[in-house]
Parts: C-alpha cells; structure tokens; sequence
C-alpha cells in the first residue's frame, strides 16, 4: 500500500527520478578569480589542530565585501568534540559578517606535512551548514575543493540535494 495525501491506492507507486550534479574540474590549475583563495586555504592549512589524525584541513571562505576568513580543523581527544575547518571558518564568517553572504569556499589538506592528491570534500555536517547558509542568504555560493591532481568548483546547493530544509 501506498499513501498519498492520506488515501491509500495500488496506483502510482514508484516514479523512477534522475538527479543531475554539475561541477567543474580544473586539471593544473585553480579557477579563475579564485587563485588567492585557494593558496590561502593550503596555507592555513598549517594552523590546523590535527594531533590525532595529521590531517590538516583549511578552509578560506570569501565573503560577498571581498574579505576573507580562514579556519582549520581542531581536533580533540573527547572525540567527535571537534571542528572541522569549513565550519570554524563558515561560523566566525557568518559571525564576524552576518548580513554580508559568501560568495565562495575553497577547501584544502595536507596529511602529515604533504598536500594531498585528491580532492578534500566535505563531510555530510559541514555541506549541511552549507545548504543552510544558501537558505540564510538566499544564494548559491562556490565550493572550491582542492588537490594536488585537481581541483573541483561546484555550487554549495549540489552538495546535499536532500538536505533537511527551513520551513
């Protein structure tokens, strides 16, 4: 059985649907306009509190008014008590600017000391805080991660289509 606004039918009980994610990938080099943001987001990356892991996080987040605003990951022994670098970095954004918008996110790591090959994305919480700050400003904003094989743009709204919505 299946119910549709509290009737229960046989009929229409499986619609198949296609969800479509459109990114860009940069091969040897960052996207254009965003260069200084995603050297400072592997720079920051030196900040970061990753006794634990040795995984270092940063993450620059530009600000519609042209600043920037760093974060990295801060670990912490009473696991999961810590942060990782998108959200120290979108919080204090949102905090220090909070009528201004993002117009984007870059994202970087170093495991051990060495930037990484692959791609750094986020984790399922930090594209949450995204999608919310999309709702909040009341637009889309870069998500730029990074990788020493390549670097990847895409909009913050592709990153969790399904994500839990503001009524």
């Amino acid at each position: 059985m299946f119910y549709i606004g509290g009737k229960i039918t046989k009929k229409n009980r499986m619609e198949k649907a296609e969800l479509k994610i459109d990114y860009t990938v940069y091969r040897e080099s960052y996207p254009e306009g965003y260069e200084d943001l995603c050297r400072a987001a592997l720079e920051v990356t030196k900040n970061a509190y990753c006794v634990y892991s040795g995984f270092a996080v940063g993450a620059a987040v530009l600000m519609n008014n042209g600043e920037v605003v760093c974060g990295t990951n801060q670990e912490n022994v009473a696991y999961p008590s810590g942060l990782c670098a998108e959200r120290t970095a979108l919080f204090y954004a949102c905090s220090a600017y909070p009528k201004t918008g993002i117009k984007a996110i870059a994202i970087a790591a170093r495991e051990h000391g060495v930037e990484v090959d692959e791609n750094v994305t986020p984790c399922g919480a930090c594209r949450q805080v995204m999608a919310e700050i999309v709702q909040r400003y009341k637009a889309d904003f870069d998500v730029i991660m990074i990788g020493k094989k390549g670097t990847i743009l895409i909009k913050a709204s592709q990153l969790l289509p399904f994500s839990f919505v503001m009524p």
